[in-house]
């Protein structure tokens, strides 16, 4: 009985010990984003940004979409992409095996006609059986092809983009009009950015007209808006933080910003992972370490993506359960990383943090939980 009692304590001090440690680590990382978020505001939102980007400064971007059975929402997508004020940018959608109509609604809503494929494979993808420009939107570019996942999408929108940026963006998501303007500024400050990604918040609830966000509104539902403050509270006190010490290793899939330059030599998207983004950009950060280059992995705390979000609990399970997956599966394919001095940050403090409480955390967290009502019996 004694044992008992002593594994309980024991296991007791070790759950408060984590919980301590998380609760500290997040209260250094929100004193740490207030900082950079208020640095932020005096340095950009006073101004106008417009005025951040000269015609001398900024870099085309191709925005690249993939789509698979999105015929819901593709159409006011790319409606909301072409309404871009960046001065130039190509929207580039990927039609990936969709065995519904998809293909056919953006033929329809966007005067689509088939043009002979001009493209310099770089990434090895899934046959591509069609390629389509549009006659009222000489920026838009379709790309019909054999389904091999979202990844695979990805990559053969590299393949045909033209310009030295592109932007990832989810088929159910809407951007702001000024979002490129907001998350290109930093490529045009610094040229060492290899990544840029931008907060995303919850489209669930708010008022949508003509592909654009015309009233921000809280959802309605309590397993929504628990959803929502995560949001808020990954990104502005999480992301930021780790951004500014450059040991950021997620950018979300919903919308990112990369030089094309870096993807390309390290070969493209993975497509044997669940979470191709996270992978990416840890990806990228064992690569420029390695060859010793000073690569750095931005982000930018504009609400600047809005994204439709999990409305019942199969859906939240079954996203949660990739995100997790995916987020096991990156930090085992570049594990030598972990606590390495040779990646800097990024294997010192980015690392580690992924693992001890992104990775570990549901376990210990259930263990916690699991742990009241036996110390209540004793």
């Amino acid at each position: 009985m004694l044992t008992v009692e002593r594994i309980l304590f024991a296991a007791e001090h070790i759950v408060l010990a984590y919980f301590l440690v998380l609760n500290s680590t997040y209260l250094a990382f929100t004193i740490v984003s207030f900082y950079d978020l208020r640095r932020y505001r005096q340095r950009v939102w006073r101004g106008d940004l417009r005025a951040l980007l000269s015609d001398s400064s900024y870099l085309p971007v191709s925005i690249l979409v993939p789509a698979h059975n999105e015929r819901g929402t593709v159409i006011a997508n790319v409606q909301s992409l072409l309404t871009s004020t960046y001065p130039e940018f190509e929207v580039v959608v990927i039609n990936d095996g969709s065995t519904d109509d998809t293909i056919d609604c953006l033929k329809r809503a966007f005067a689509l006609v088939e043009v002979p494929p001009a493209t310099r494979v770089s990434i090895e993808t899934k046959p591509v059986l069609a390629v389509f420009r549009s006659l009222e939107h000489p920026n838009l570019i379709v790309i019909d092809k054999e389904n091999g996942g979202k990844s695979d999408a990805l990559n053969a929108g590299i393949n045909v983009s033209t310009y030295p940026l592109f932007c990832s963006i989810d088929a159910d998501s809407l951007l702001e009009s000024d979002a490129l303007l907001r998350v290109a500024r930093s490529f045009a400050e610094d040229d060492r950015i290899i990544a840029s990604g931008g907060i995303v918040r919850v489209l669930n609830g708010s008022l949508v007209a003509h592909g654009e966000v015309i009233e921000a509104r809280a959802p309605g539902t309590p397993m929504l808006l628990c959803q929502s403050l995560e949001y808020v509270r990954g990104f502005l006190a999480g992301r930021t933080a780790l951004a500014k010490m450059n040991c950021l290793l997620i950018i979300s899939g919903a919308f990112g910003l990369f030089r094309k330059g870096p993807v390309l030599a390290v070969g493209g998207y993975r497509t044997d992972t669940v979470c191709e983004d996270m992978e990416l950009v840890v990806r990228l950060h064992r690569e420029t370490r390695r060859l010793k280059q000073h690569g750095r992995v931005v982000f930018v705390p504009d609400p600047v993506c809005w994204t439709q979000i999990p409305a019942d609990w199969r859906s939240l399970l079954r996203q949660r359960d990739r995100w997790q997956r995916g987020l096991l599966e990156s930090l085992w394919m570049h594990r030598r990383m972990f606590l390495n001095p040779r990646y800097g940050a990024v294997g010192l403090i980015g690392f580690p943090f992924y693992v001890l409480f992104e990775a570990l955390g549901p376990l210990i967290e259930t263990a916690g939980y699991l742990l009241l009502p036996i110390l209540w019996l004793t």
